[in-house]
């Protein structure tokens, strides 16, 4: 089996701030890892041990309403600013043991780690991957998938929605290559999900408006770098828009490649080459 949400690793099941984590690592500067969009901390079990081997504590987070961590029946809590307000905590207690906190946002969580930024978390670094500077693109598949899914969710709850899903990524070869076991996770992972949170953060998906240059002010203000990393391939926002973003942000781009939506899992070792460098040229 290749690279997957299922890659064996040595990090161990935890809480913090009573959201689900993996956390691997014993010293060094703590990098924090958010999920995308129906996403999980199991998506960087591929990266997990090659970053505390690179010197890092990693702490991959459940989002709140995400798989093993709870949440509110309330919509809005999962828009990126509310989201953003929960992490921003989580890294300043994470800080207050003395290590400085790199954060990373893939795809929805790109979104959410903005905000954190924006709502003070003391990051000593920012990595935005695959996430854009505002809502997907309206002309897009996945933004138009989302306004169906919403309907199911809404009528028929996750089981439907997922089933939909399915039926969708199964036009694709890469799905059909996807081994049983994972596809059973990726299942079980979505329908252990808070409904009301796949339907906040499928509206923010659509809605989100472009906060780049609040960013950037909040980055320049706190002195603190920022990465912008696209998968070569990436289907949600293009790596132009994302190459964009960086300029806007003062920020070094870089591509993954043979990666698409999640280098995480399709070219980790790509990916490491990438960020470790960077990282360790922040904070080692």
């Amino acid at each position: 089996m290749g690279h997957s949400q299922l890659s064996p690793h040595s990090a161990v099941r935890t809480e913090l701030a009573g959201l689900a984590a993996l956390r691997a690592g014993e010293r060094g500067p703590i990098a924090l890892l958010l999920p995308g969009y129906t996403g999980s901390k199991e998506d960087f079990a591929p990266v997990l041990d090659e970053l505390v081997t690179a010197g890092f504590q990693v702490v991959a987070l459940d989002l709140p309403g995400q798989y093993e961590s709870g949440g509110p029946v309330d919509e809005e809590a999962y828009l990126p600013g509310a989201l953003g307000q929960v992490v921003a905590d989580v890294v300043t207690e994470l800080a207050a043991g003395g290590q400085p906190v790199l954060l990373l946002g893939h795809s929805y969580g790109g979104l959410v780690a903005r905000s954190a930024v924006l709502a003070g978390a003391p990051v000593a670094g920012l990595t935005l991957m695959d996430t854009g500077p505002e809502h997907l693109p309206a002309d897009g598949m996945r933004y138009q998938a989302l306004g169906i899914g919403e309907e199911l969710l809404r009528e028929g709850g996750l089981e439907p929605a997922y089933a939909l899903r399915e039926e969708i990524s199964a036009r694709f070869e890469a799905w059909l290559r996807i081994p049983a076991e994972v596809k059973a996770f990726l299942r079980a992972r979505f329908v252990a999900s808070s409904a009301a949170g796949l339907l906040g953060m499928a509206r923010a998906l659509r809605e989100e408006p472009d906060r780049v240059g609040e960013l950037a002010a909040a980055l320049r203000s706190r002195e603190a770098p920022c990465l912008v990393v696209a998968g070569e391939n990436d289907d949600a926002w293009s790596p132009e828009t994302q190459r964009d973003m960086a300029r806007r942000l003062d920020a070094r781009f870089e591509l993954v490649p043979g990666a698409a939506h999640s280098p995480n899992t399709e070219n980790p070792a790509a990916l490491l080459k990438v960020i470790v460098p960077v990282w360790r040229s922040w904070v080692l």
